[in-house]
């Protein structure tokens, strides 16, 4: 129960992280450490844009599917879990 409450603790930077980084994927590209390389504002791409939420979508997932495997210990779930990131990345896939 410890390590659940520990996990839980631990993992909400990492999603407060992940769903800024999906609101705000300009401010979240340059934020990590490449802010200092330009004088001036510079212009990012909409795929780059659209390729930073995705991967945050993506990230949560993850850490979403390590959580509930971590809390429970029921097979069914992390296949409906897995199934759904692979029908998201599918969708994704299908929709470019």
């Amino acid at each position: 129960m410890a390590g659940i409450i520990i996990a839980v603790i631990l993992l909400l930077p990492i999603y407060g992280v992940l769903i800024w980084s999906y609101f705000y994927p300009e401010e979240s590209m340059l934020f990590f450490g490449k802010r200092w390389m330009y004088k001036e504002e510079p212009e990012l791409s909409e795929d780059a844009i659209s390729y930073t939420k995705f991967v945050s979508i993506i990230a949560i997932f993850i850490v979403t599917i390590i959580l509930v495997s971590f809390i429970f210990d029921n097979p069914l779930v992390r296949l409906l879990l897995v199934l759904g990131l692979v029908s998201f990345i599918g969708y994704k896939l299908i929709k470019n």
